[in-house]
């Protein structure tokens, strides 16, 4: 991990551009002026990098594969590699950013652990590390999200976690953490709150970014034995609050050549209403701690995403990828509730590989970047350069994921065929 970045750190009072700070009760502020204090200085610390980098390796598996997809890059015309997340651990690239931080935690003297979860993927790894180190967690979860993703319930549960449901709003992730932030405030002192993605106040979206770095680190070195290249012409990760994309999208925030693709949920469509694509929808707002793109009405109000992926049924997004957005970085697409259906199934078909609806958003759209498959409408990034693919690109995909979760929505699909 490197301790300074021209677009990834944000300045001193925790702001990418126009977006970010720590918008907090005054409950909250010890805690969080605590780690905003301490937590570069702990997690550069020598011990914390020995053992942080042990777990990765021994206890989580990385370094993850990048893999070659052969079939699907066969038939869209360019070389498509996976970075294989979905093998992590739990199954997902959460993992990276629990290590690191019950590792922080324990050291900051911290005795109780609370999280959110939507996928429950972030549960899991919330669960795992506190199993691991012995400390107790308690994880809120919207009673929506409950229902559909009941593996991974039951997976906190045998790891000794106690699992909230959260019951007012739309009961998905966002209601989860209000719940989880409201459980701080009445445990300020012996509680950590692990966030899941590159949201809430600062100094958690710079840190959690900086936890997930792991990923493009290691896509560097695997592409240059792979290709003689460290450098891939395009990176695709699927973005809710964004942290596999700010993992996937770090290493390279700074090599302009690199087009930084981001893959939101459009839901049933933009203009449906049901959606949850905060770029095309938001505007700026406090959302969780921290000003970014919300999707809102005219006087403020949270307006209620959906997907039909839970890990990106949410309202808002990061401000490292608001701000991504803003001054045209990186270029933020949308794939509907359908469309990741049917990437899912082709990835599967194709690959042998089953992969979790989030990261499936990513994949759906290859079909519109390849100039195989497109149709006349070129897709262009915010400065209206082409983003479509060429023979010889090298195409990274942050495969998030496993689609173990999800398997009750694949079935769904299945019979209704």
């Amino acid at each position: 991990m490197t301790r300074t970045n021209t677009y990834t750190s944000p300045n001193s009072q925790g702001y990418y551009g126009k977006f970010g700070g720590a918008y907090i009760p005054e409950m909250l502020h010890r805690n969080v002026e605590e780690l905003r204090l301490k937590y570069l200085d702990i997690i550069y610390e020598e011990g914390f990098q020995k053992e942080f980098r042990e777990l990765l390796r021994d206890y989580a598996g990385r370094p993850t594969p990048l893999y070659f997809a052969n079939r699907l890059s066969e038939k869209y015309g360019t070389k498509i590699y996976l970075k294989r997340e979905d093998l992590c651990h739990t199954g997902a690239h959460k993992i990276n950013n629990t290590i690191g931080q019950i590792l922080l935690a324990q050291r900051l003297g911290k005795k109780r652990i609370i999280a959110e979860t939507g996928a429950g993927q972030h549960g899991v790894a919330t669960a795992t590390v506190c199993a691991l180190k012995g400390v107790e967690c308690i994880v809120y979860m919207g009673e929506k999200d409950i229902e559909r993703q009941a593996p991974n319930v039951a997976r906190m549960k045998m790891l000794g976690a106690t699992v909230v449901p959260a019951t007012s709003g739309s009961k998905t992730l966002k209601d989860a953490t209000n719940e989880a932030i409201r459980d701080w405030i009445n445990n300020p002192i012996d509680t950590h709150y692990i966030i899941g993605s590159v949201v809430g106040p600062h100094p958690y979206p710079d840190m959690v970014a900086r936890f997930q770095s792991v990923i493009s680190e290691e896509i560097r070195w695997q592409l240059k034995e792979k290709t003689g290249s460290g450098l891939p012409s395009h990176v695709l990760a699927c973005v809710g609050g964004g942290s596999n994309a700010a993992g996937a999208f770090y290493h390279f925030l700074d090599e302009p050549s690199v087009k930084l693709i981001a893959v939101e949920a459009a839901g049933l469509g933009l203009e449906s209403g049901y959606s949850a694509a905060t770029t095309a929808l938001g505007k700026p707002g406090i959302l969780h701690g921290s000003k970014s793109l919300v999707m809102q009405t005219e006087d403020g109000q949270v307006v209620e995403p959906h997907s039909i992926s839970a890990g990106l049924d949410y309202p808002g997004i990061g401000p490292l990828h608001a701000y991504l957005f803003d001054n045209g970085r990186a270029a933020f697409l949308s794939a509907t509730d359908n469309e990741a259906l049917d990437a899912a199934f082709e990835l599967a078909k194709l690959e042998g590989i089953i992969p979790a609806l989030e990261s499936a958003h990513a994949l759906a759209k290859l079909r519109d970047l390849s100039t195989l498959t497109s149709s006349p409408q070129v897709e262009r990034g915010k400065g209206g350069e082409e983003l479509s693919f060429k023979k010889d690109d090298l195409v990274v995909i942050c495969l998030s994921g496993r689609g173990d979760k999800d398997m009750a929505a694949y079935m769904k699909k299945m019979e209704n065929e």
